[in-house]
């Protein structure tokens, strides 16, 4: 009887879990067409927006879940590469806030190593405000700016290194053509962009769930198996030298571009 119990209370838990990731994701892109002033943001998804909803989303289990356990792995990729890069005297950049513990291991890992100029940059102001409360512990050692990744305040070539984690698939088709140039003319000669992302899994089947989950999830995530990943992308533009490491059957990405010097 007991175990019964436990299954129904998990299987509710699944069920609420993913109502509200439908409502916040699908539901959001759906409502935002409807409202004349949201249109230059329709893509963005009411968690994302809404403090309570940022405050109640972000927590690492969650996130963690969601890239299927394989949250840990990422960041400690990110966190090495950043690392390898030898941060000392550089400027760096963090295009869009994320959810989790990356910005402040990141920032840490920045301080650690010496990095003249840290800025976190994103859309919504709320997310900027969340990410202050979260980097509390060092305050005074970053900035925090609001701007689009699609269209960036920053001169040519300003930037030694650029993270971006988790935000292309996100972002529609034309608005991730956008961010990926502006990704590139920001990056200085020599510079590095570390971007972290989906990737076409190797097995079929995972392939096939994947395409289930993004259809009714992350409807402009499925452009990241093909035109818009992140190599195909920035080797087609010229000047970039890129890596790759693959997790969990190739499902997840991360990617250390080198612009040429």
């Amino acid at each position: 009887m007991s175990s019964s119990i436990v299954g129904m209370a998990f299987s509710a838990l699944v069920c609420v879990g993913l109502g509200y990731f439908f409502l916040v994701t699908r539901g959001a892109l759906i409502a935002n067409t409807f409202v004349p002033r949201a249109q230059d943001r329709f893509h963005v998804y009411w968690v994302y927006s809404n403090m309570g909803l940022i405050k109640f989303s972000d927590r690492k289990t969650w996130v963690a879940a969601v890239l299927l356990f394989q949250y840990d792995r990422l960041v400690d990729r990110v966190v090495s590469e950043i690392k390898r890069a030898s941060v000392k005297g550089k400027t760096v950049l963090m295009t869009s806030c994320a959810f989790g513990d990356v910005m402040p291991k990141v920032v840490k890992t920045l301080i650690r190593g010496g990095a003249e100029h840290i800025c976190i940059t994103d859309l919504i102001n709320n997310e900027l405000i969340h990410a202050g409360k979260k980097l509390k512990d060092f305050q005074g050692k970053f900035d925090l700016a609001e701007a689009d990744a699609t269209c960036m305040p920053n001169e040519d070539g300003t930037v030694d290194i650029n993270l971006i984690f988790f935000l292309f698939h996100e972002l529609p088709d034309a608005s991730k053509a956008l961010a990926f140039s502006e990704a590139a003319r920001l990056t200085a000669p020599g510079g590095k962009l570390i971007i972290a992302e989906f990737h076409r899994p190797r097995k079929r089947i995972m392939r096939m769930l994947g395409r289930l989950y993004f259809t009714v999830f992350e409807p402009f995530a499925l452009s990241m198996w093909g035109r818009y990943d992140p190599v195909h992308c920035l080797e087609s533009m010229g000047g970039w030298t890129c890596e790759r490491a693959t997790y969990f059957f190739g499902n997840f990405q991360v990617v250390t571009a080198t612009k040429s010097a």
